[in-house]
């Protein structure tokens, strides 16, 4: 082989190497951050998050190359509400999730929420569902991951009841919500659902008290807002445009 050849090969093998190292840094990472409470109040009932919430920006982000990780507060399987897998509640993105073997493999093995770290994502995503009323709403180690996203200018996105799990974070000794455009799980789909006075608190109440703007479209509308670097939707139907537009300013950052 001439010389020259060989130092082609060389070349194009350095070349390709520095690619595929360049493509892996610029592939994002996002953690999506799950209940681990079942107990739908005094009723009875199970509840835990809600399918298409986490299915539908699940396979939008990863669709589009995002890696992403999963964690609860407990680890291993996070409940799903069994309302949320009933037929009429199916969409193409849950049929999807129903047969996506590595998806549910996945979750029988979250992390736990307290071994996981900011700097190893580029952005945070908590599905809803009743559950994080009760576990996320008042979970520190929760509350210090999303003031470490938002304090090192990364993403923070919620949709449905998520919104709940901002209850308690703080920035510069403000509620993060305070003076923000948000929207979230209204009161009056809470009351069509017939669960007023089994929630804990009622979501959009929590946020006003904090200080957000709150506002939302027709119950089961799909709606979403953002402001800056905080990113909410308003029900189950929101879940897509949550995605869409964290995967907007994924790629917006180099």
């Amino acid at each position: 082989m001439k010389k020259t050849a060989l130092f082609a090969i060389i070349a194009l093998t350095a070349s390709y190497i520095t690619a595929t190292a360049q493509n892996k840094k610029n592939m994002k990472k996002v953690l999506f951050v799950v209940t681990s409470h079942d107990k739908l109040g005094n009723t009875g009932e199970k509840t835990g998050f809600w399918t298409e919430e986490l299915a539908a920006p699940y396979y939008e982000l990863l669709d589009k190359g995002v890696t992403i990780d999963v964690a609860t507060p407990l680890g291993g399987q996070p409940p799903i509400d069994p309302k949320s897998e009933d037929p009429s509640a199916a969409t193409e993105d849950t049929k999807r999730f129903d047969a996506d073997t590595e998806l549910l493999a996945k979750l029988k093995n979250t992390k736990k929420l307290v071994d996981v770290k900011e700097s190893d994502y580029d952005a945070i995503f908590y599905p809803g569902g009743h559950g994080p009323l009760w576990d996320l709403a008042t979970d520190a180690t929760s509350s210090a991951l999303i003031e470490a996203f938002y304090a090192n200018n990364k993403p923070v996105a919620f949709v449905c009841h998520s919104p709940a799990v901002l209850k308690n974070v703080k920035i510069n000794g403000e509620f993060l919500v305070k003076g923000k455009k948000v929207t979230g799980f209204s009161n009056t789909e809470e009351a069509a659902v017939g669960l007023t006075n089994v929630v804990p608190f009622l979501l959009e109440d929590a946020l006003q008290a904090n200080g957000a703007t709150y506002s939302k479209a027709a119950d089961w509308h799909p709606y979403a807002v953002e402001d800056g670097l905080l990113i909410t939707g308003q029900n189950p139907a929101s879940s897509k445009l949550v995605a869409e537009k964290l995967l907007n300013q994924l790629n917006s950052k180099k």
